[in-house]
């Protein structure tokens, strides 16, 4: 008997063990990604090595358990993993858990993503909210400027989350590469994954879909152009620590995208790698260049959106030609902006980031609102 006791109690301590340590995987996490009617992702960053798999079911039917295919969770890939559930229905909520090694990962949090509503032709369009914000520097003193830096301050990641927006978008700067990051796949890794671990953010990557573009300081060093030589490294992090639904268009580098969210359209720009220096004396002077925004205009007259949100970086319609505004190239300006009026293209807002501050700058052309 006392030999059964002992056995007993040294099984109930392992399955004890075994409970605590069995949300020990997730470095930070899960975020959901894209959302459309058929499919949507969820990103997540593990601690180690691991096979992660999504466990998601519907609201409506919570026995109907599907589950996504198996990612290996790598340190090629700094342990990320995107999650795809594709056995889905539009305008659903649904639940889900993340297993890795088999093991429930996050058994004691409340996790949803709900799939875009099939409205169009039955009936208006769903409500819903955005919230959009850039430039997240997130302090790290050994590696920060010296003196008082940017940040130290986070609570604005939780005030966001408590919003409860149906939509984040990450507006670029949404990590700050050091010098110590710039030069390596091993630091651009290191500098994103201690950004996303911060425990402010981490309940706000739980909140509604998440969908980003870059600006300099995660694209490169301040101001970093078109020639940046490690730009193919910066890349494939932005890839592997975001969830949007595609990067590049029409067979081009970097990270231009296109999404619908109910009946809104949004285009999202990469204004840094076609982006030639302003300064420079010798080279034709351009932020997106010409095939950017001939894609950009052709599917902009093609939209029937009320309102089609241009996502970029930088800002475009302040008209002072200072720091990186798009006054500095007046060309390319001229014919982004032309365009837009020739084609008679209305409900066009620039969403931009960059700049530490708010402002609002509008530009009317006739035939246009």
């Amino acid at each position: 008997m006392k030999r059964l006791h002992q056995s007993f109690f040294s099984f109930l301590t392992a399955l004890i063990c075994l409970s605590a340590n069995a949300q020990d995987l997730i470095q930070s996490g899960p975020m959901n990604g894209y959302s459309e009617m058929r499919e949507a992702a969820v990103w997540v960053q593990m601690t180690e090595a691991c096979i992660v798999e999504l466990y998601y079911r519907p609201d409506t039917a919570p026995e109907a358990v599907e589950r996504s295919l198996a990612v290996s969770a790598s340190p090629e890939r700094a342990y990320t993993a995107h999650l795809i559930a594709d056995k889905v229905e539009p305008g659903v909520r649904y639940t889900y858990d993340i297993y890795a090694n088999g093991q429930n990962q996050t058994a004691n949090l409340d996790l949803s993503f709900t799939t875009q509503a099939l409205w169009q032709y039955r009936t208006d369009p769903p409500e819903f909210t955005i919230a959009a914000g850039s430039c997240a520097y997130i302090n790290e003193e050994a590696y920060d400027r010296p003196g008082k830096g940017y940040g130290q301050d986070y609570a604005i990641f939780e005030r966001i989350a408590d919003a409860e927006p149906d939509m984040m978008l990450w507006l670029g700067d949404n990590v700050y590469f050091r010098e110590a990051d710039w030069f390596s796949k091993s630091g651009i890794h290191r500098r994103y994954t201690y950004a996303r671990s911060l425990p402010e953010v981490q309940r706000l990557l739980r909140t509604g879909q998440h969908y980003a573009i870059w600006d300099d300081h995660d694209y490169g060093p301040n101001d970093a152009v078109r020639s940046w030589p490690h730009k193919d490294k910066t890349l494939e992090a932005f890839k592997m620590f975001f969830a949007n639904n595609g990067y590049g268009v029409n067979g081009l580098g970097g990270i231009t995208s296109f999404f619908q969210f109910n009946d809104l359209h949004f285009f999202l720009l990469d204004n840094r790698w076609n982006r030639t220096d302003y300064k420079a004396k010798t080279v034709d002077h351009q932020v997106f260049g010409r095939e950017q925004i001939d894609w950009l205009i052709e599917n902009l007259a093609l939209s029937r959106a009320p309102f089609k949100f241009i996502v970029t970086g930088g800002q475009i319609l302040n008209d002072a030609a200072v720091y990186e505004n798009y006054s500095n190239y007046p060309e390319e300006r001229a014919y982004l902006l032309d365009r837009i009026a020739e084609e008679e293209i209305e409900g066009v807002i620039f969403l931009t980031g960059d700049r530490h501050h708010t402002e609002l700058c509008r530009v009317e052309h006739k035939g246009t609102v």
